[in-house]
């Protein structure tokens, strides 16, 4: 007889964590390893602004340790509807707006609030955590795989014969394994898939939203613009809910401030999912949060500081990869364009490790790496793609500059060391 219910019973924990507690484990044991595997700072690296912490400490000094309202303070609410206006150029109403304990407590609401059991959820491969939301809320999941040509990006085209009947498309831009991003022109046409849609069932059936997760949205290539959907399409404000905050911006992923935008029927039941299950942000970190968004001058410098530090190690590891592809080894990245990540293809499937043991799956992939270069990657298949797949995740937001080139270095010798499948 089962003790516990069949939901908890058969729900998977987050495959990147235990990755990377593995490798934490590692690492205290003595081994030498670069950990590029959690997608979080290293705060002796990248900390949070100094004029946030000031601001934070002060609210605590003024003893803001009570409750909060169960949709945010009031000024947090304004400075980012103020926020989203100046920079995104979108209106938000009162009623539009909520603050959560960062973005994992939105998401699972809007997956609560639209998503009822046996519905179908469309989401890209790769992408994070869908499958796992998908899961608690008893959806029925259609993935879409996408093409590394496109980025890993969804298009109109793959996305179009999967959205009859759906309730939920969840997009993600810049996009959570792969640090790329839309294009305007393909998200104009996914929008407007949805828009059509939307009229084909209007009256007749619950419409379906698109939730666009851009928490990663400022940190991207100054050459890269951000496209969402309510300024290509005004229309689709009725049925688009963001998820974003200060996690990644701001480097402040445990500091636990983030919002929700969207449709006022839509975010008034989200906002009672999180106040049932408590999943509020903290009130003193709310108002330092309000304090420091409306400091234009302090805003705007931590953020041209912060991508300048990820941009500089976005350029080490593209160009090293490159030097290392030009070189004949099997290797191929694609272009950073936004959020923390690069993605990388390692095609030695089917070659011989320095152990002569045949490489023949994901996993032994990454145990090569780790193994032989003391390199900590994701694989894709943590992010919903099969065993089988050569593409993994860099992580920067924990690695020091002058790591990269001794890193580099240690994975061209362990690729040298290879019997390729060609050679």
């Amino acid at each position: 007889m089962q003790n516990i219910s069949l939901k908890a019973s058969t729900l998977i924990g987050s495959e990147i964590i235990k990755l990377s507690n593995e490798i934490n484990q590692k690492i205290k044991e003595g081994n030498a390893i670069y950990n590029l595997t959690i997608g979080d700072f290293n705060p002796h690296i990248f900390s949070i602004p100094t004029v946030l912490e000031s601001y934070i400490i002060e609210a605590y000094r003024n003893k803001q340790t009570n409750y909060p309202p169960a949709d945010g303070v009031a000024e947090l609410k304004v400075a980012v509807r103020n926020f989203v206006q100046t920079y995104e150029n979108i209106s938000f109403t009162d009623n539009e707006v909520m603050i959560a304990g960062g973005g994992r407590p939105l998401i699972y609401a809007i997956y609560q609030t639209i998503v009822d059991p046996g519905d179908k959820v469309v989401y890209p491969l790769p992408s994070w955590n869908n499958n796992h939301y998908c899961h608690l809320s008893d959806a029925q999941r259609i993935e879409v795989n996408t093409r590394a040509e496109d980025g890993f990006m969804p298009t109109a085209e793959e996305l179009a014969p999967h959205l009859s009947d759906a309730v939920l498309l969840a997009l993600c831009s810049p996009l959570n394994p792969t640090g790329t991003t839309f294009r305007k022109e393909e998200l104009t046409k996914i929008c407007d898939l949805v828009l059509a849609e939307n009229k084909r069932r209007e009256g007749k059936q619950k419409p379906l939203y698109v939730m666009f997760d851009q928490i990663y949205w400022v940190l991207r290539a100054d050459s890269i613009a951000h496209e969402n959907p309510i300024s290509l399409r005004p229309e689709m404000k009725k049925y688009t809910i963001f998820v974003d905050g200060i996690s990644k911006s701001l480097a402040a992923t445990g500091v636990r401030v983030g919002w929700g935008l969207g449709p006022a029927e839509i975010i008034s039941k989200m906002k009672a999912i999180v106040a049932h299950i408590g999943a509020w942000s903290p009130k003193a970190e709310q108002i330092a949060t309000a304090q420091f968004l409306s400091n234009t001058i302090a805003l705007t410098s931590y953020l041209d500081e912060l991508k300048a530090k990820i941009n500089r190690r976005f350029d080490a590891v593209y160009n090293g990869f490159e030097k290392l592809k030009a070189k004949g080894y099997p290797v191929q990245i694609i272009k950073p364009e936004g959020a923390i990540y690069l993605t990388a293809q390692f095609a030695i499937m089917g070659s011989i490790n320095p152990e002569g043991k045949k490489i023949e799956s994901t996993s032994d992939i990454t145990q090569f790496l780790l193994n032989h270069a003391q390199l900590a990657l994701v694989p894709f298949t943590a992010f919903g793609c099969e065993n089988g797949t050569d593409w993994y995740r860099i992580s920067v937001g924990t690695l020091r500059e002058e790591d990269i080139p001794d890193l580099l270095q240690k994975l061209e010798t362990s690729l040298s060391k290879l019997q390729l499948v060609n050679s």
